[in-house]
């Protein structure tokens, strides 16, 4: 690593060297408290809002919720551990540089502005959930939860100068990025914590069983007494596993461990998925729950529905929330534009994502959506990184090229677009034509991906040889 010691120029005095092209040298890495923090306050953040309503909505039963999530949460971590961390702090490098060196410059543009512009609808959605708070002092009449377009100019207005604050944090770079998110993460656990508990004194139980029959009645209400299917154990442990597949499985948080000292960082995102992914989902299903009750209303509108069970503090919460994952999710979707022209500045490519992302957040439906949106966006990234992963792990083993298209100059490599396009091609087909259930496909398509890559570069190196 000595050949990269060397100070990190500052760029406008402000934006910091963030090493795109380039191993992080040994002076820049990161100690653990840096990743505890930013992987609680990203998963103890806006998407929670919405998808812990979401079980309730789908008729999930409260036992299912809770062993569903523990076994998810803790195969989502060790994912991250495991397959990700390892590699990162062993290459480190981001994942777009990476994966430049498998499959090609020509065809990892394709896949990093797939990559950038699903991050950016994701960072989209949170700016809309900090939106629907920040609308409540105005008196803001917010958009129906089936709504795709924006309802007001006001509504408008607020989504463009959250998101403009939201980017111009992301666009500081990882230092600024982690420092927002270990100051607004204990004070978010808490927020949440308290929003349960008093969620719960809402619903007036003293018991399980009270608590699983105001439960029962609450799904009846949300359903409209209408029996649909409910998401069932197995549901749940996938969800929870793959909500999050691009980043784990998919290896985009290589762009994020590459900081790391050791692979065991990777255990600092234990407090995201259990303060997060555990605490603050189920948390945020029990003030629907007191919604329900109180006011007879089964709209999760994360603003309001916070507001009734927390007032002020429920309100600033939603917006910290939303903006503590938008920061992460832009910066990495900046990093996947930079990745498609590298010349460019990263500054100029997060202020890009942002705008995008704030474009997004004008529509609702990409926070009202998210169940269904989070396993499509995994279904259609997490695969490529499979291929990272075969690359690295079992290349030598097979009698394959390591980095192929770096070592031979292509600009595409035909055996990682035909192994990511064909079971990402399977998996859309049974999602979009036969309306098949998103989280399924995951795991099913990453395991497709890594077999194939193999053999397609097994078949095609020796011809090419």
């Amino acid at each position: 690593m000595s050949d990269f010691e060397h100070e990190p120029p500052v760029v406008a005095n402000v934006v910091k060297n963030e090493y795109e092209r380039e191993p992080v040298p040994e002076h820049a890495l990161k100690g653990p408290k840096s990743f505890w923090g930013m992987y609680a306050g990203e998963h103890a953040a806006g998407t929670e809002f919405m998808i812990g309503p979401l079980f309730l909505l789908a008729g999930v039963s409260l036992q299912n919720i809770f062993w569903g999530l523990l076994l998810g949460n803790i195969l989502a971590v060790c994912s991250w551990r495991f397959l990700c961390a390892p590699i990162a702090t062993r290459a480190r490098m981001t994942l777009y540089f990476q994966l430049e060196k498998i499959a090609g410059k020509g065809l990892v543009k394709v896949y990093n502005l797939a990559n950038g512009i699903l991050f950016c609808f994701l960072a989209g959605a949170m700016i809309t959930v900090s939106a629907t708070a920040v609308g409540i002092p105005f008196n803001l009449e917010m958009p129906a939860f089936d709504a795709i377009y924006p309802n007001s100019l006001t509504f408008v207005a607020i989504v463009v100068g959250v998101g403009a604050v939201i980017t111009v944090v992301a666009s500081l770079g990882y230092e600024a990025v982690a420092k927002f998110a270990n100051i607004a993460a204990p004070w978010m656990v808490l927020v949440f914590f308290g929003c349960g508990v008093v969620a719960l004194k809402q619903l007036g139980v003293t018991s399980y069983a009270e608590l699983e029959s105001i439960w029962s009645e609450s799904i009846t209400f949300a359903q409209a007494g209408t029996e649909g299917a409910p998401m069932g154990f197995w549901s749940v442990v996938l969800f929870a596993w793959f909500c999050n597949a691009a980043m784990h499985v998919g290896m985009s948080d290589l762009s994020v461990f590459r900081y790391a000292k050791k692979p065991s960082a990777g255990w600092a995102t234990l407090g995201g998925m259990f303060i997060g992914h555990y605490m603050a989902w189920i948390a945020a299903a029990f003030m629907l729950a007191a919604q329900i009750k109180l006011v007879q209303s089964a709209t999760p509108v994360p603003g309001p529905m916070a507001n009734n069970v927390a007032g002020l503090a429920g309100i600033i919460c939603v917006i910290v929330a939303g903006w503590t994952t938008a920061n992460p999710t832009i910066y990495r979707a900046g990093l996947a534009f930079q990745a498609i022209f590298p010349k460019s500045r990263r500054l100029t490519m997060t202020l890009t994502a942002g705008a995008i992302a704030t474009f997004a957040a004008v529509f609702p439906a990409f926070a009202f959506k998210l169940l269904g949106f989070v396993g499509l966006y995994g279904t259609i990234l997490a695969p490529m990184g499979a291929i990272i992963f075969a690359d690295w792990s079992f290349s030598r083993r097979v009698g394959i090229t390591q980095f192929y298209a770096e070592r031979h100059g292509i600009l595409y490599n035909p055996s990682v677009l035909l192994a990511w396009l064909i079971p990402v091609a399977v998996a859309l087909y049974f999602i979009v034509g036969k309306g098949g259930t998103a989280w399924y496909f995951p795991l099913p398509a990453w395991i497709a991906c890594g077999m194939l890559y193999l053999v397609f570069s097994r078949f095609l190196q020796k011809t090419t040889s």
